[in-house]
């Protein structure tokens, strides 16, 4: 069987205020643990442009920016219908009437009538849209049989070895009319770091390909290929995942993760990276979450002022941030935020 996308995609549309912060009422956690801190050299107003992101936005004025509803004063209901940002847009850093630090919109700059309507059409995303897009509808998490049942390729055209774009495949056990299909070929286990535990299987995208001949077998052209595509790789129809606006937020329990891949097939990544996790649904994870990564505690040997040797225990550290984006039953794929220091499979993501 395998495991569809737990949570709908965002795209650009993701353009909202609330798609950068957590609230109480929006995670369904008691009050925060500690007060807002302002970043180091917040400013007191910036003006947005194109390029920009929500979550770097917030990074200007505060340090944990998923808590931005505060410094917004953001309700529920607000979070249902927020405000949008558009280059131009002056965001204003004032203190309210209880003296505590808010954000507000002030009037844009006065634009000719030309740009003004570009710029709308320019609304700001929440996060780095282009680097997670490829990940929102294509890798799968499969279980160990997952693709056994979806459509195979059983030949190749003119019996190539490996089909190229235009090169036309037959296809068995095409059960569905959609016109685009996307490839995939079984990749190996993905293991719990702790238990051992298989938690699931990558599924590597290969292409797209179009229905030319429905039937069984079918024949479909290869219209996408991003890496070797020939005899017994599988096909599932392509369909158009529904839109979505991501809200950052905590865990509503307590999450301890760790990193278990770093797409690529690199044993280490930093900014802007995206990892696989070894929690999922099953565990509490959503859509939106908001995990700090840590260096695990660890002990080492050294040497004291008597010359003796000793255990020290190496506290565990935050060095970085992950935004879940896409959650499966045990496993969940995540962008790298921010990370002081490169990161490294085994470390821990855990709540803030």
């Amino acid at each position: 069987m395998i495991r569809r996308l737990v949570a709908p995609w965002g795209r650009r549309t993701a353009c909202i205020i609330a798609t950068l912060v957590l609230t109480v009422a929006a995670a369904g956690v008691g009050a925060q643990e500690t007060p807002l801190r302002l970043a180091d050299d917040a400013p007191d107003r910036h003006i947005v442009v194109p390029g920009d992101t929500l979550w770097g936005i917030a990074g200007k004025f505060i340090k944990d920016p998923w808590r931005w509803p505060e410094i917004w004063r953001l309700n529920k209901e607000e979070i249902k219908n927020p405000h949008r940002i558009y280059p131009g847009d002056i965001i204003v850093l004032e203190r309210g009437a209880d003296g505590k630090p808010q954000l507000k919109i002030a009037k844009p700059f006065k634009l000719e009538p030309k740009q003004y309507v570009q710029a709308q059409k320019q609304e700001i995303s929440a996060i780095p849209q282009k680097i997670i897009e490829p990940f929102l509808s294509q890798p799968l998490i499969v279980e160990a049989d997952g693709l056994e049942n979806e459509a195979r390729i059983i030949a190749t055209q003119e019996e190539r070895v490996y089909l190229g774009q235009g090169d036309k495949a037959i296809v068995a056990n095409v059960r569905d009319g959609s016109e685009l299909w996307q490839i995939y070929r079984p990749g190996p286990a993905m293991k719990d770091p702790d238990s051992g535990d298989i938690l699931g299987y990558e599924a590597f995208y290969l292409g797209t390909a179009r229905l030319l001949q429905p039937g069984d077998p079918a024949v479909m052209e290869m219209v996408q290929v991003k890496q070797e595509v020939g005899k017994f790789d599988r096909l599932i129809p392509s369909g158009r995942p529904p839109l979505m606006n991501y809200v950052p937020h905590k865990p509503d329990t307590r999450i301890d993760a760790k990193i278990i891949s770093v797409y690529g097939g690199v044993g280490t990544g930093g900014r802007s990276s995206v990892v696989a996790l070894s929690r999922g649904k099953f565990d509490g994870l959503e859509v939106g979450n908001v995990l700090g990564l840590f260096r695990t505690a660890k002990q080492v040997e050294q040497r004291n002022e008597k010359g003796d040797l000793e255990t020290v225990t190496v506290p565990e550290e935050r060095y970085g941030l992950v935004f879940v984006f896409r959650v499966f039953e045990r496993v969940s794929y995540a962008l790298v935020m921010d990370a002081a220091r490169p990161l490294a499979l085994s470390d821990t993501a855990h709540n803030p």
